[in-house]
C-alpha cells in the first residue's frame, strides 16, 4: 500500500492499494551514490536474465515461458499459447511440464524439451493430448496462433494435424466438461498475461535492452580478489564466485549463494563450456568439481596459483607464473607448454584460444615492470602457435577477452576498453572506446594481475565494481573503523609511511606513466612536496632520525635502492640489482646503521641487511620465500625484526619474528602476512587473508617473545592484500595511514558487491559498432 495521507488526531490513515500480478511484481533498489545504476532486488519473484523488455526490468516465470522468451527472444500471443499449455499439462498431471531445483536448471529443461507424456491419466481425452502437443510445440509456427482454436480443436479434433508421437493415439468421444474448463483456463491465463503481452509487443520492434542486476555476498564473506574472483556459466544463468578461501554459486533468480562442497580452499573459477562443471586453484593444484560440490579432482600441480584460467576445447589454458603458458586436459594428465617464455624479458597472462584453434590472445608485461606493479604499461598481443608469429593488438592494456559480436574488450586503468576486431585477419579495426568503468582489479603483486570480470556466451557481463579512475585519498583510520581525510586531493598513492616523530608522511603516487614520491606536512601548512624525479621511484622509507628516504629507483636502468635528504637534492645510490633482480627497501633500524631489504630472483625473495657504516650487504638469516615481499619491520626498540615468507602456489604469507641481531631463533606468529609492529612494541598488526585485517599482543623476555590470540580489527581502508607491500602505516597515537575514500568502504566501492548486465552484447554493439 501506498500511503496517501493521514489524520494525526483521530490516527485513521488513507492508502491507495494497489494489485499487481505475483508473477510480474518486483521491486526495484533506486540508484546508489555515484551513479550506480538500479538493481532489481533479491525477492521470491523469478527475475529471469534471459528476458528483458523495453524498461529494462526482467519478467516471467521461467516454468511457463516459452522457448523464444527463455533465449530473450521477441514475444506474442503464441507465447501466451505455451503458457497455456503449460498450465493445462501441470493441472492435469498434478506436476509442472518443465522441471528443475531452480530457475537455471527450469530453463535449462524447457530448452531441451523435457516433457514426459506418461505423467498424464490415462482418461486424457486423445484430443486433448494433441492439443497439449500442439500449443507446446518449441516451433513457433506450429504453435496455436489464436486461443480461440483451442475450442475448434476439442470440437473437431480431425481439425489438428500434428505430426507427434501423440498423434498415434485413438480419438475418443470427447466429454462436455473439457471445452468448459479449457476456456476457464485460458481466460484465467490471458487475463493474468495481459500487462506483459503489451510490454512484449510495445519492445517487438526496438533493440534487445540490457538490464543491470547487481547482488552482495552475505554479511561477513569477503570475496577474494587477489585472483580472479568471479565467472559466468556460459548460459548465463549462474554466478561462480570465490570468497573466504571458498567457492559459493549464486543463480540469478535465486536469493542466497551456496558453497559448492568440495572447494573448500578454492579460488580462481571457471565454467565448463557445458556450465555443469568448474575448474579452480586450491593446494597448489588445478581441479575439476561439478557444480553441485562433491569431490574434486586434481588436474595437475602447479607451481604458482594463475591469476584467471580459460576453459575451451576440451583443455584449461593458464599462465605459469608469467613464465610459460600451459594447458591441461579437462581429464587431467600431463600439462602441455604452448608457449615458453622463460628466457624471454616478458611474462605472459591471461591466455585465450581464438576460434581458428592456433591464434593465442594474451597479456605481455615486461619482467622489470611486474616485479614493481607497472601494469599500466602491458600490452595485447595474438600469437601462432604454430609459427610462433607475435602481433600486438593493444599498446597499453590487460587481461583482453574475444567476444562473438567481432570486439575484443580489455582493462586499462579500471576501466573496461572494447575495440573491432577481425578474428580471421587478427587486426583491430578502429578506435578502442571505453564501455565500462571502475572494474575491481586483483595484484598479485608480481606474478599476475587481473581485472575481475566474465562473459557468458548468451553475452551477459559479470564484474566486480571498484574505483572509478580519479584516484583515492589518504585518510587516519582509527581502530573502530572510523576514518579522517588529510587535506590532499585525490591522486593514485602508493606505500606511504609516517616520519618517526610522525609529523610528516612520506607516500608514492603513479599517473601510469611515471611513479614519484612527495612529503606532506602534518599540519597542512603547506601543500605535498615532490622529493624524486627522473625514473620511477617508489617504496618511501624513513631513516631513523627523519632526515633521509630510500626508495626503490629505476633511474640508472637497475631495479636498486638509493637515498635522499628528505629536503630534497641528489639522489645516491645505496644497493645495485642485477638484470634479474629486485630489490625494495623494508625498514630502517632504530640506531640508524642497518636498512633491512627484500632481494627477489626467479620467484625467490630474501631478506638482506645493508650496513651504512661500510656499506656491505649480507643476508638476514635464513629468511627466503616464494615471490613475497618480507615486507620486514624492525619493532621500535631494535631487538626484533617481523616479517613474512612466501611459499608456492599459496596466496598469503605467514608472519614470523627474529631477534636483531639474528640468532637462528625463529616464532610463528600467525597465518598471514604485511607485518607492522605498534609504536610502543605491545602489539603486532597483519594481514591474515585479503579483505582481513587483525592484531596480536607481544611480550617478550630477554630472547623469548609471546604472542596472544589474534583479534580481528576494523579495516575500512583498501589495499591490505597480503600479495603487495604494505600500503598501510601507524601514527603515534596509533591511528592507521592508509588509502581509501572517505565516508565509503574499502576501496571506495561497496564491499562484496557483484554486478550482471544482461545482454550486455547488445549495448556493447552499439557502443562499439562493427562494420
Amino acid at each position: 500500500p501506498t500511503r496517501r495521507g493521514a489524520d494525526l488526531q483521530s490516527g485513521f490513515c488513507m492508502y491507495a492499494v494497489k494489485v499487481l500480478d505475483f508473477g510480474l511484481a518486483k521491486a526495484i533498489v533506486p540508484a546508489g551514490a555515484q551513479g550506480a545504476p538500479a538493481v532489481v532486488s533479491n525477492s521470491p519473484t523469478i527475475a529471469s536474465p534471459v528476458l528483458t523488455t523495453g524498461v529494462g526490468v526482467l519478467l516471467g516465470t521461467a516454468a511457463y515461458m516459452s522457448p523464444e522468451q527463455a533465449k530473450g527472444r521477441s514475444a506474442d500471443k503464441r507465447s501466451d499459447i505455451w503458457a497455456f499449455g503449460a498450465v493445462l499439462y501441470e493441472m492435469l498431471s498434478g506436476q509442472r511440464a518443465f522441471r528443475g531445483d531452480d530457475t537455471a536448471d527450469t530453463l535449462a529443461a524447457l530448452l531441451r524439451q523435457d516433457l514426459d507424456w506418461t505423467v498424464l491419466p490415462t482418461s486424457t481425452p486423445p484430443s486433448v493430448r494433441r492439443l497439449l502437443a500442439r500449443c507446446l510445440d518449441r516451433d513457433v509456427r506450429q504453435r496455436l496462433r489464436d486461443i480461440g482454436e483451442a475450442r475448434i480443436a476439442l470440437e473437431s479434433p480431425a481439425s489438428l494435424a500434428l505430426g507427434h508421437a501423440s498423434d498415434s493415439l485413438v480419438a475418443s468421444p470427447m466429454k462436455s466438461w473439457w471445452p468448459f474448463a479449457l476456456l476457464v483456463v485460458a481466460a484465467a491465463l490471458i487475463g493474468a498475461a495481459i500487462p506483459a503481452t503489451l510490454l512484449w509487443t510495445k519492445g517487438r520492434s526496438q533493440p534487445i535492452q540490457t538490464a543491470h542486476l547487481g547482488f552482495t555476498v552475505p554479511p561477513g564473506q569477503t570475496l577474494t580478489v587477489n585472483r580472479r574472483a568471479v565467472a559466468i556459466s556460459p548460459d548465463g544463468t549462474r554466478i561462480a564466485y570465490s570468497a573466504d578461501g571458498g567457492l559459493f554459486l549464486r543463480s540469478l533468480s535465486n536469493f542466497d549463494a551456496q558453497p559448492i562442497r568440495g572447494a573448500d580452499s578454492g579460488i580462481t573459477p571457471a565454467f565448463s563450456p557445458d556450465g555443469q562443471s568448474l575448474v579452480f586453484y586450491a593446494d597448489s593444484a588445478i581441479k575439476r568439481i561439478g557444480i553441485e560440490g562433491g569431490t574434486a579432482v586434481t588436474l595437475s600441480q602447479v607451481r604458482v596459483a594463475p591469476a584467471n584460467m580459460a576453459w575451451t576445447d576440451g583443455h584449461i589454458l593458464y599462465s605459469d607464473g608469467g613464465d610459460a603458458i600451459l594447458r591441461v586436459s579437462a581429464n587431467g594428465g600431463k600439462p602441455e607448454v604452448v608457449l615458453d617464455l622463460k628466457k624471454s624479458e616478458d611474462l605472459a597472462y591471461s591466455p585465450q584460444l581464438l576460434p581458428d584453434g592456433d591464434s593465442l590472445l594474451l597479456s605481455l608485461v615486461k619482467r622489470r615492470n611486474a616485479a614493481i606493479g607497472r601494469w599500466d604499461v602491458a600490452e595485447v598481443v595474438v600469437q601462432s602457435l604454430k609459427t610462433g608469429v607475435r602481433k600486438r593488438l593493444v599498446e597499453r592494456g590487460s587481461d583482453a577477452q574475444y567476444v562473438t559480436t567481432g570486439h575484443i574488450v580489455y582493462v586499462a586503468d579500471t576501466t573496461l576498453f572494447a575495440v573491432p576486431f577481425d578474428v580471421r585477419s587478427l587486426t583491430v579495426r578502429g578506435e578502442a572506446v571505453p564501455v565500462v568503468e571502475g572494474v575491481n582489479l586483483g595484484t598479485s603483486f608480481g606474478i599476475g594481475r587481473t581485472a575481475h570480470f566474465a562473459f557468458s556466451s548468451s553475452g551477459s557481463l559479470v564484474y566486480i565494481p571498484g574505483p572509478r579512475s580519479g584516484g583515492q585519498h589518504l585518510l587516519f583510520f582509527d581502530r573502530q573503523g572510523g576514518s579522517e581525510p588529510l587535506g590532499l586531493p585525490a591522486d593514485w598513492y602508493e606505500f606511504p609511511r609516517v616520519s618517526p616523530d610522525g609529523k610528516r608522511i612520506a607516500f608514492g603516487t603513479t599517473d601510469g606513466k611515471e611513479a614519484s614520491i612527495s612529503i606532506y606536512e602534518l599540519s597542512g601548512a603547506s601543500s605535498a612536496r615532490r622529493l624524486t624525479f627522473g625514473g620511477n621511484n617508489r617504496f618511501p622509507i624513513w631513516s631513523a632520525d627523519g632526515a633521509r628516504i630510500a626508495f626503490q629507483s629505476d633511474r640508472d636502468g637497475d631495479l636498486g635502492i638509493f637515498w635522499q635528504s628528505a629536503g630534497g637534492g641528489t639522489a645516491e645510490r645505496l644497493t645495485t640489482a642485477d638484470p634479474s633482480s629486485v630489490h625494495v627497501p623494508e625498514s630502517w633500524s632504530p640506531r640508524g646503521d642497518v636498512l633491512l631489504f627484500t632481494v627477489t630472483k626467479d620467484f625467490v625473495s630474501s631478506l638482506a641487511m645493508l650496513s651504512l657504516t661500510d656499506r656491505r650487504v649480507v643476508p638476514f638469516s635464513d629468511v627466503a620465500g616464494s615471490n613475497l615481499p618480507a615486507d620486514a619491520m624492525f619493532s621500535p626498540d631494535g631487538r626484533w625484526v617481523a616479517y613474512q615468507i612466501g611459499r608456492s602456489g599459496v596466496v598469503e604469507g605467514t608472519t614470523y619474528v627474529q631477534p636483531f641481531p639474528p640468532t637462528g631463533a625463529k616464532y610463528q606468529i600467525a597465518p598471514g602476512g604485511r607485518p607492522m609492529w605498534s609504536r610502543d612494541g605491545k602489539e603486532l598488526f597483519f594481514v591474515p587473508a585479503p579483505g582481513q585485517f587483525m592484531a596480536v599482543g607481544v611480550t617478550t623476555t630477554g630472547a623469548t617473545i609471546a604472542v596472544t590470540n589474534p583479534k580481528p580489527v576494523p579495516r575500512a581502508f583498501g589495499g591490505a592484500n597480503p600479495q603487495i607491500p604494505r600500503t598501510y602505516d601507524i601514527m603515534p597515537d596509533g591511528r592507521i595511514l592508509a588509502i581509501g575514500i572517505p565516508g565509503q568502504g574499502q576501496s571506495g566501492f561497496l564491499p562484496g558487491q557483484v554486478r550482471v548486465v544482461v545482454n550486455w552484447f547488445e549495448e556493447l554493439k552499439r557502443l562499439v559498432p562493427v562494420k
